[in-house]
């Protein structure tokens, strides 16, 4: 549905975003993950057709983004970071005034603006103010607009930035249920943000994509081995160490913690194999009283960090 393939974009000598390719499918929730000043914003203001690239290219549903922008632009729904509002305007007149702006007839308009009201949780509001609006009713009037003309696609620039935690769970909710009508990739520096949301993600790191998956399929890709966590009871560390160092597959048994009796170790190691029957008949071999035991999982926060670090 979405092509991208060679994109860069150039402000004077910086390069902000850098010969990147991707696709989305349709149906697919795309989250683009990386930190402050990556190139997310850049990347979807290419893709609505609101920022020529400087090279690439970018097809939508057969579209190229240089011959069919407008086409592509009536197939979009863009909410930047900053919803352009107008705080004056009731929240009923306004809606209007963009059914109008996308030329929706009049006999549908009601009835297109009843449905997004219904959709984004507005029917307490539409007669206030946009001006009077917390900043969460802000971003749903903003999501109204985006969806007035029913679009093939959506695009969402941190649409949860400044908001407080009841107000980001309630737009995720709005989010997903959006999502299983309609593709929409979106932007974001927040983790918990793409594990709540997203089927797919794509960490752009200094205007390159570092990595670009599904969550489970990152997590997999990027284990070099594993941590299993031993907590024991009636154990010496330079014993257990000695003892489970022998083990082929592990490469390190580090100290996690002691207290009251309770010795608790880290066991690197280096297989994608699981060895925790190996090292369950080793702690059963000794008088040592298993109190915990698991394998760590590395979460997207840990992968975001190594793959965003800096060289």
């Amino acid at each position: 549905m979405i092509s991208v393939e060679n994109l860069s974009k150039y402000y004077g000598h910086l390069c902000a975003v850098d010969q990147i390719n991707f696709s989305v499918e349709r149906g697919e929730i795309v989250g683009l993950l990386g930190p402050n000043g990556a190139g997310k914003t850049t990347t979807l203001r290419m893709l609505t057709g609101y920022m020529k690239p400087t090279s690439g290219d970018i097809h939508i549903m057969n579209l190229d983004i240089h011959q069919d922008a407008l086409q592509i632009k009536k197939l979009m729904g863009y909410l930047p970071e900053s919803a352009p509002l107008y705080r004056e305007m009731l929240v009923l007149d306004y809606l209007d005034y963009v059914a109008s702006i996308r030329e929706i007839s009049p006999d549908e308009k009601l009835a297109r603006i009843r449905h997004l009201a219904n959709v984004c949780g507005l029917n307490e509001v539409m007669h206030r103010p946009i001006g009077e609006l917390s900043k969460g009713y802000k971003q749903r009037v903003g999501l109204a607009h985006a969806m007035m003309n029913d679009p093939e696609i959506l695009v969402l620039d941190e649409p949860t930035s400044g908001l407080d935690p009841n107000q980001i769970v309630e737009i995720r909710g709005i989010i997903k249920q959006i999502g299983k009508e309609k593709t929409i990739i979106l932007s974001t520096h927040i983790l918990s943000e793409v594990e709540a949301t997203c089927d797919r993600v794509i960490i752009i790191n200094r205007g390159k994509i570092v990595a670009d998956e599904n969550t489970a399929s990152l997590q997999h890709s990027t284990q070099k081995g594993y941590t299993v966590r031993l907590s024991l009871k009636g154990a010496e560390f330079e014993a257990v160490q000695a003892d489970l160092t022998t083990l082929p597959d592990v490469a390190q048994v580090a100290p996690a913690g002691q207290e009251e009796g309770r010795l608790s170790v880290d066991i690197l190691c280096n297989t994608a194999d699981d060895i925790r029957g190996q090292i369950y008949a080793r702690v059963k071999r000794q008088d040592w009283i298993l109190l915990e035991f698991y394998q760590q999982t590395r979460t997207l926060e840990s992968i975001f960090r190594e793959l965003t670090k800096e060289n």
